[in-house]
């Protein structure tokens, strides 16, 4: 099994649309790694979270803003050969996007980006209320670098290759 880059911006983004969650890193304030799984939105090469106004995250972000994030599809198990230990693998794609975050305080602007996360996962609309929408922190990480790939994709030179999936 292999590993292959995805270029395409279409199958990249269908793979984001496909996650529940994300998996944002940061750097903690005593300068180590912090990744917290969070429910996202993805608009325009534009990822949008949220969280509550205060919390280790939200320290973090104020003192280094630079993020990266994950989305992955479904994990699925698969070998080329069922009595081969190496020939088991881990088969799925990912995503990683780098960027900075920056905080949404206009209330117009953090109800806009509370829809693009709700469509995530819903198609329903939503209204916000001006107290929720004090109270909760919109992060918006605009992507200043992505890549993706495909992991534990049959090898095209192994004679039992054939491969009709999309990613």
């Amino acid at each position: 099994m292999v590993t292959i880059a995805i270029e395409e911006k279409q199958i990249i983004e269908k793979i984001i649309r496909s996650a529940q969650t994300c998996h944002v890193a940061m750097i903690d304030t005593e300068g180590l790694p912090y990744v917290i799984p969070m429910n996202f939105g993805y608009e325009e090469e534009i990822i949008y979270l949220h969280s509550a106004p205060e919390g280790s995250s939200i320290e973090a972000l104020e003192k280094n803003p630079e993020v990266c994030i994950v989305f992955c599809t479904d994990a699925v198990l698969r070998y080329q050969h069922q009595d081969v230990a190496c020939s088991y693998g881990i088969k799925g794609s990912s995503v990683m996007c780098r960027g900075k975050v920056t905080f949404e305080e206009n209330l117009d602007e953090k109800a806009k980006a509370l829809n693009i996360i709700m469509r995530q996962y819903s198609d329903r609309q939503f209204k916000y209320s001006e107290p929720a929408l004090r109270n909760v922190k919109v992060w918006k990480v605009e992507v200043a670098s992505m890549t993706s790939k495909r992991f534990g994709a049959p090898n095209p030179n192994s004679r039992n290759y054939k491969d009709s999936e999309e990613f």
